[in-house]
């Protein structure tokens, strides 16, 4: 599953460059899922969707910091955890249940993000 960050943000920022998908984003920040990835142009994401990476995004928070979840793999290839979990001071990074994805799904989306890795 996806990581969410909750309404207790402090806005600190920690969780931001630890994120080897760049998923996370300041708040009221436009977002593109080709940021940090290498994706471009149009393409369909593993769930199906289609969209033009290359598109800024509507911000997902204007309060505080957030996570894509169609960019979040929890770390998967990268990392044994969630980073931006590991460095939080208020432990507000935790599993998203509305976004639930298994081990392979969550690697499959990374191989897609990430091809070269």
């Amino acid at each position: 599953m996806a990581i969410i960050i909750t309404e207790e943000c402090i806005n600190c920022g920690a969780c931001e460059p630890e994120c080897p998908n760049t998923a996370i984003y300041e708040a009221a920040y436009e977002w593109k899922y080709a940021d940090g990835t290498s994706l471009g142009g149009d393409v369909i994401l593993p769930n199906g969707k289609s969209v033009n990476a290359e598109l800024e995004q509507e911000p997902i928070s204007d309060e505080f910091y957030f996570i894509s979840p169609d960019k979040c793999t929890e770390c998967k290839g990268f990392h044994e955890e969630p980073q931006c979990a590991a460095v939080c001071p208020v432990d507000c990074c935790v599993p998203d249940d509305q976004n639930v994805e298994t081990e392979e799904q969550l690697l499959s989306k990374q191989r897609f993000m990430h091809p070269d890795n």
